[in-house]
């Protein structure tokens, strides 16, 4: 069996043992020596309604394909005369009108799937619809470049398509301490203790007893450098906020991790959209209020970009229980200090002219977007990563 085989179908290799073996090189790294550009992906998992997000409020087609679920005028915040924010959204607004907020209308990707598993492999892969991957492009980021070093973690206790690799992953822990506990653990410690020289040449064998000797080593790094810090910032008590309130911390201490990734869940609004859809937007927005004054207040908001994104929209027309059905193309939230094009990047979806199913049509490839960040923002090879080349934008 082949050494990539063997470690995807045993049963060791856990989010706990998909470790980056090159995090055990960051030991003895001055600080400061290997760049400070970070990049946090946030999903809305479950496919956010972007039409009830920034709303067209002055669009009379989207009050008539949603009587029961359209927001009203007078129950948004207005961000010109067109376009409005969900009332819940007041500290993207704020960060609207600093400058600090682009957002890019339709994005997508040709002959979409409507499938929440399908589409966020698509997502995560950056593949063509119709091809079908084993790894995602940060993890292949991480891959080509990880040995500089560069990392990237998962806000999560398992890890997903996006961070794997062909031989490197991202590593997956909400929390650094538990990660670090549990690699101190008897019988974890006991078996890395037993290993010979000759075990660790075994080709299979060897290659998982390096990938824990490595976990172990990483989890040592990432507990001690990320305790040097502690936020003085309350964040709101709900797992969202959690994984932002680490990120945070992450970043703060200097953690030497390139890319973080969180995930949202609880957008596929069927029905009863409108009380499901306010609160999660208001958690959302609560929790990046106090995340971007954290690393604000802490210097590192100039080095760090946000990009927010769901899986797919939802359909123009509301649906008889009071919610949306799967859609196609939507919005994408770009946050950062230092935008070349903050406010609205591009038009408004067209709301005249939908695909055959009824779905908003995309003028944006998603992967224009990662191409944009891999080579401006992270500053490596984009057709490398992504395996094709992209048009590249100008927000950053």
């Amino acid at each position: 069996m082949k050494r990539r085989e063997f470690i995807r179908q045993s049963s060791l290799t856990s989010s706990l043992f998909m470790v980056p073996g090159f995090l055990k090189a960051f030991e003895g790294i001055p600080n400061g020596s290997l760049g400070f550009k970070k990049l946090v992906i946030i999903q809305l998992s479950g496919g956010n309604d972007g039409l009830n997000t920034i709303v067209p409020y002055r669009n009379d087609i989207y009050y008539k394909n949603r009587p029961g679920i359209a927001i009203s005028k007078d129950d948004l915040i207005r961000i010109n005369d067109e376009m409005g924010f969900h009332a819940h959204l007041g500290p993207l607004k704020n960060l609207y009108d600093q400058g600090y907020l682009s957002i890019i209308n339709n994005v997508g990707y040709p002959n979409p799937n409507r499938s929440h598993f399908r589409s966020t492999d698509i997502w995560h892969t950056a593949s063509d619809s119709n091809e079908y991957s084993n790894t995602g492009w940060i993890g292949r980021y991480i891959d080509t470049y990880g040995q500089n070093p560069h990392a990237g973690i998962e806000l999560d206790d398992s890890l997903s398509l996006m961070m794997k690799g062909e031989t490197i992953n991202g590593i997956a822990t909400k929390n650094p301490a538990v990660l670090f506990r549990n690699m101190r653990t008897p019988y974890f410690k006991k078996v890395l203790e037993h290993q010979s020289d000759a075990h660790l040449s075994e080709h299979n064998l060897g290659y998982l007893y390096k990938t824990m000797i490595e976990a172990e080593s990483s989890a040592k790094y990432i507990y001690e450098t990320s305790r040097t810090f502690t936020s003085t910032e309350t964040y709101p008590n709900n797992p969202f906020a959690k994984q932002l309130k680490t990120t945070a911390q992450f970043i703060n201490s200097e953690v030497e991790s390139k890319v973080y990734y969180v995930s949202m869940p609880g957008f596929d609004t069927h029905a009863g959209q409108e009380n499901k859809q306010k609160r999660l937007l208001k958690t959302y927005a609560d929790a990046m209020e106090v995340f971007i004054k954290d690393l604000e207040k802490n210097d590192s908001f100039k080095d760090t970009l946000v990009v927010t994104f769901s899986e797919f929209g939802r359909r123009v027309k509301q649906n008889a229980a009071g919610g949306t059905d799967h859609g196609t193309a939507n919005n994408l939230f770009i946050i950062g200090k230092n935008l070349k094009k903050s406010g609205f990047y591009n038009a408004a979806p067209n709301l005249s002219k939908l695909d055959a199913n009824g779905d908003l049509i995309y003028k944006v490839d998603f992967r224009s977007i990662y191409a944009t960040i891999l080579d401006k923002w992270l500053e490596v090879n984009d057709q490398k990563i992504l395996n094709k080349g992209f048009d590249k934008l100008n927000f950053i």
